[in-house]
């Protein structure tokens, strides 16, 4: 709920949100303690469907909940814990280089945030 990275995968636009929501939460699995106190990870409704969210149970044992904005409802909705991920998006919206996508490589992109999110909390940190 602080909205600190775990970790951070770029993939091709060509890949499907599920697919690349996989290839991270294996990355994240794989940090063992780490994440031993991870048990609930939020999805917007991109995530929804019976084959993703049985995956992340049977391979990384975590629950997923989906956060759906209620269909009777116009307009701006503020929804159950979607501002974390808002607000950690705003933050990294503030470094220069991550406004629009300069990169050539997904791996330089990647290095790009995560030197972003170290300034941010050692700045939150003094």
């Amino acid at each position: 709920t602080l909205g600190l990275l775990l970790r951070v995968l770029v993939t091709a636009a060509s890949v499907p949100e599920r697919e690349g929501a996989k290839q991270v939460l294996q990355q994240v699995k794989q940090m063992g303690q780490g994440v031993s106190r991870l048990h609930t990870i939020w999805a917007d409704g991109g995530f929804d469907g019976n084959p993703f969210l049985m995956w992340v149970m049977d391979v990384c044992r975590w629950i997923v909940e989906v956060v759906l904005r209620p269909e009777q409802t116009k307009g701006f909705v503020l929804l159950k814990k979607r501002w974390v991920v808002e607000r950690t998006f705003g933050w990294l919206m503030g470094y220069r280089r991550l406004v629009r996508d300069y990169e050539l490589w997904p791996e330089t992109s990647e290095t790009f945030i995560y030197l972003a999110m170290i300034r941010i909390m050692v700045r939150q940190l003094a």
